[in-house]
């Protein structure tokens, strides 16, 4: 047998030759974690009707505010503010999801570099 290669009945490669792939993953897991945790602490706003209605959310799309003018409370009927509330809430969604693949987009896009397909 070779000096260096695996004991018969393995894969027949140099001793060592897997661990630069699994030091590269284990980097990008916490590059990963890190960014998650950044996400976390950053936030988009939104308004909507005419800003009436103020939305804040995480990165991680965890909602943090929602501030309503009280004038609008005045002559607004309920069906109404509801349909700003749902309107403001999915911006708000769709703003820190944008944000969160804007972030983590140069991260997962190095697994597929590794041939992990992701």
């Amino acid at each position: 047998m070779a000096k260096g290669f695996n004991k018969p009945g393995g894969m027949n490669r140099p001793r060592g030759s897997g661990g630069g792939m699994m030091q590269q993953i284990q980097k990008l897991q916490e590059q990963m974690e890190e960014a998650q945790a950044k996400l976390a602490e950053e936030t988009v706003e939104v308004t909507v009707g005419g800003g009436a209605i103020k939305i804040s959310m995480t990165g991680d799309q965890k909602c943090k505010s929602i501030t309503i003018d009280p004038e609008m409370l005045k002559d607004t009927d309920a069906e109404m503010l509801q349909d700003m509330l749902v309107s403001g809430v999915n911006l708000a969604l769709d703003k820190s999801r944008d944000l969160a693949s804007e972030r983590m987009g140069p991260l997962t896009g190095g697994l597929s570099g590794m041939g992990l397909g992701i």
